[in-house]
């Protein structure tokens, strides 16, 4: 009886074992044929058949992505809207998260609500609206336009995240400081927000990965090269008569190194960050 329970459990994580190299094989096959591909020559992309490891290694094409000024200028405004969404929907989150986690005014549930809805709304759906607020604010081909815009998207989530971490944390805490004379403000800054820093994180990271990301309003919303964002780099790679596939792939890795450090620097907070954030979600 023994022996057939020990049998069976060396199975099932065999079975487990397998699907998890069999998952990981199927997410991670593509990243390094990217990665393989990057470093071809535009020619050898459609050689049959197709090699792994090319003969002709080259760093050419991310010569070709370092050495352009508009390509760089791409990344450039990435990062300038990435950062600025990360910070401005951390700050407005927090101030949310706490009076929905720590006060009961009117409406709170309608408003609640309204926000959970505004993350189930498809973002397609909001392009032409959005376009038409953007150019009559005369925010069309600017910073604040796009900020503002991919805003309205990350900030859904992070107040429903900000607003259980919050809960997690006792309400004692607020009460401690009011005894000695603070304020709920300095119940925030001084107590709370210090505490909720590894959810925080959480937040903040996949707030830059959205924004980062953000393909169809970065493209509807901007007009010029000099605000273009580097998913529409990407895209504009592809010529009338060509596509320069091997940049095209060069610089979707350059691409993504922001955001998988950020991962790998602040991956143990990010995690613990999210399983806190669900505990009274």
């Amino acid at each position: 009886m023994a022996t057939t329970i020990r049998t069976r459990r060396t199975l099932a994580k065999a079975g487990v074992i397998t699907g998890l190299v069999i998952g990981g094989l199927f997410a991670g096959l593509p990243v390094l044929w990217l990665l393989s591909t990057s470093f071809k020559s535009n020619g050898e992309v459609f050689q049959n058949p197709p090699e792994l490891i090319t003969g002709s290694f080259s760093f050419d094409a991310y010569w070709e992505i370092l050495g352009n000024g508009a390509q760089l200028r791409y990344f450039l405004n990435s990062y300038i809207v990435a950062f600025a969404v990360t910070i401005l929907t951390l700050l407005v989150a927090v101030l949310a998260g706490f009076a929905f986690s720590r006060f009961t005014f009117p409406f709170q549930k309608t408003v609640n609500a309204v926000i959970v809805s505004v993350q189930a709304v498809p973002p397609i759906t909001l392009v032409i609206p959005y376009f038409g607020l953007v150019v009559a604010l005369g925010l069309y081909n600017t910073y604040p336009g796009l900020i503002l815009t991919h805003m309205v998207f990350t900030l859904p989530y992070a107040i429903i995240m900000i607003t259980a971490y919050l809960n997690t944390l006792p309400r004692e805490l607020d009460e401690s400081v009011k005894v000695d004379g603070g304020t709920n403000w300095t119940a925030l800054w001084r107590i709370l927000v210090p505490i909720s820093v590894p959810g925080l994180i959480a937040v903040g990271v996949y707030t830059f990965m959205i924004s980062w990301n953000e393909y169809l309003f970065a493209l509807t919303l901007t007009r010029t090269d000099d605000m273009r964002t580097v998913p529409i780099g990407i895209q504009l790679l592809m010529g009338q008569h060509s596509y320069e596939w091997n940049q095209m792939m060069a610089m979707s890795i350059l691409g993504s190194i922001p955001v998988l450090l950020l991962f790998l620097l602040f991956q143990r907070r990010f995690i613990g960050g999210l399983t806190a954030g669900a505990v009274k979600a």
